[in-house]
């Protein structure tokens, strides 16, 4: 653990004239504004943690993010927190609790941290190590609140099977409507806090359905529907401690992270305000990422910077440490060099025998890369015969990331993703004679070399079905040879592109969350705008909804009326991209 703190214990021994200049350079423990602790440095489970204390006295609220890796709304929103200046009361804020699971985009690879603390003694994994600490945490704070992005939209009432009691999404989280502290007469109203909550927020939110609801999980009950939620951060915080502890879960349909984080923010300010929490200077900053320079040490030497766009060039063998990035932030940076160590490869030594990229991450999100060379090779000892030509590994940009496939391996994508082979490791031109064929895509058909490096291949398409491993259009290989001699394969599969929901918006006041397979009635003179669509392709691209012959893409308004004939029976619709169907969904008029 490493911690930061502006305190010294030797002021007392200091001259008067000496006390008021360090007074002046390094304040007193009454002045200290901001605490970080840092567990688990330049590690893929690294968790920094900030203690905030106002200028006056008062109660502390605990926020959490991040505790599951795939919900942005929170750690993003927990993040901004991190900066502010209090004028009265604490927050402890943890921004990303499960830093590895961010990377990743997953909501927990080793199991949902948010069922670990109801363990009694939990210290063999790391996640539990975590839970641990945040547990201590918890027990500093006067109040909690766990930051998600849930499914659906919760309401009371069941009105269609995204928006009803069992959705999370667009909620206020209690574990009960009040909780008697046991051996005491003290009562904590979680129901009225919230109830308070949505009073100030919901005024600011102009469309119904993005409105938070109250939603009381009766976890201790034995007929609660979320029984799960009693290994939950908040129940371990009501229960063990007997602080207030709520839950916020902004929807994952809402149509863009920045509003998610606005809508945290609308929640965690009116909690504060309850609380008497007093901000001096909030903010929100949702700039995109943008890497400056990276320092790296060579070979322990000197350090040198490398800007993006640039190449690094390295000999045979050379050890790198990348002691440094310097972005436009500080927070959620990792990096990775691909074919080595692990997630997170930040201020670590490596030894580098072959070309590769450093992937720079702010959380899951690549914001740049830079491209390693190696130019020359230790010289070849005597007696040793060459090794024979073969393909270690496959260069691919995909879904936005340049990956690194092993030779043999599989690399699954969505159909009507693109694809780029970018080069096989190590380096091969083609003026060597190595070709590298993707089998079934032409890219230059008036001279097919069957050298297939450098295009972007539309796997939706762009293929031949008939060149594909079972003739059904689902693998493919990549081949690499020189001549006669198969030096490497990979294999590309594709799974079905799929719809996964879309939100039309009617009449500029009514919201419909369809899946697949769903239907809506609506009247001829209603006019309609496609305001999202999700699907699990990689990038939206010309993803459209076709009517009849006629298109609205997201965005987009048009009459009902100009897609409809006037049959009274249900009429399909496709979303579709270039010629691939993703699902359908169905119209009807209303009588």
């Amino acid at each position: 653990m490493c911690r930061e703190s502006l305190t010294s214990p030797i002021i007392a021994l200091l001259r008067p004239c000496t006390f008021l200049v360090f007074l002046l350079l390094f304040p007193s423990p009454a002045l200290s504004k901001r605490d970080l602790l840092v567990y688990f440095p330049n590690t893929a489970y690294e968790l920094n943690i900030y203690k905030i204390h106002g200028k006056r006295p008062g109660k502390t609220l605990m926020l959490i993010g991040g505790i599951q890796g795939n919900e942005p709304g929170g750690f993003l929103s927990a993040d901004l927190y991190a900066d502010m200046s209090l004028e009265k009361g604490n927050l402890i804020v943890v921004p990303r609790a499960n830093f590895y699971s961010i990377i990743l985009n997953q909501r927990g690879p080793n199991g949902d941290m948010n069922r670990k603390f109801s363990h009694e003694d939990a210290s063999a994994s790391m996640e539990d190590k975590i839970v641990n600490i945040l547990k201590k945490l918890i027990s500093e704070s006067d109040y909690l609140l766990n930051l998600h992005d849930g499914s659906g939209f919760f309401y009371p009432k069941y009105i269609n099977k995204w928006r009803n009691p069992q959705c999370f999404g667009q909620s206020i989280i209690a574990d009960a409507e009040a909780f008697q502290v046991p051996g005491t007469d003290r009562v904590i109203n979680l129901g009225e806090m919230g109830r308070k909550v949505l009073d100030v927020v919901n005024p600011h939110i102009s469309n119904d359905l993005y409105k938070f609801h109250l939603l009381n999980t009766r976890t201790a009950d034995e007929d609660s529907p979320h029984r799960e939620q009693r290994m939950s951060a908040t129940y371990y915080a009501l229960t063990k401690h007997h602080i207030p502890a709520f839950g916020v879960e902004t929807s994952k349909f809402l149509p863009s992270i920045d509003l998610k984080v606005q809508q945290h923010n609308l929640v965690i300010n009116a909690f504060m305000k309850l609380f008497d929490i007093i901000p001096e200077s909030p903010g929100l900053v949702l700039d995109p990422p943008v890497l400056k320079y990276l320092v790296i040490s060579v070979n322990g030497q000197t350090p040198i910077v490398i800007k993006e766009k640039q190449t690094l060039e390295l000999t045979h063998g050379d050890l790198i440490n990348v002691t440094h990035i310097e972005a436009n932030y500080e927070r959620g940076l990792s990096l990775d060099i691909l074919g080595y160590g692990g997630l997170n490869d930040y201020r670590k030594d490596f030894a580098i025998f072959k070309d590769t990229t450093f992937i720079v991450r702010k959380d899951n999100h690549t914001f740049a890369e830079i491209p390693l060379k190696v130019t020359a090779k230790k010289p070849k000892e005597e007696g040793k015969p060459d090794k024979p030509l073969k393909v270690d590994h496959f260069v691919i940009e995909a879904k936005g990331h340049r990956l690194l496939l092993s030779e043999g391996e599989t690399l699954h994508l969505v159909c009507g993703d693109e694809l780029k082979i970018v080069d096989v490791l190590p380096s091969m031109p083609a003026s060597s004679g190595v070709i590298v064929n993707f089998k079934g895509f032409v890219g230059d058909r008036k001279n097919n070399t069957g050298e297939d490096r450098g295009y972007v291949i539309d796997t939706g398409s762009a293929l031949l079905e008939r060149y594909s491993l079972n003739g059904k259009g689902q693998s493919y290989e990549i081949v690499v040879s020189r001549g006669d001699d198969i030096l490497g394969r990979a294999v590309v599969k594709l799974d079905p592109p799929k719809m996964q929901y879309l939100i039309l918006k009617v009449n500029e006041n009514q919201h419909h969350l369809l899946r697949p397979g769903d239907h809506v009635a609506l009247g001829r003179d209603d006019k309609i705008c496609l305001e999202a669509i999700q699907t699990n392709l990689y990038g939206p691209g010309d993803v459209h909804l076709s009517v009849n012959g006629h298109k609205l893409r997201s965005g987009e308004a048009k009459a009902f009326k100009d897609f409809f004939s006037t049959s009274r029976s249900p009429q399909r619709a496709r979303i579709q991209k270039a010629g691939l169907t993703l699902g359908e969904i169905s119209f009807s008029i209303k009588n």
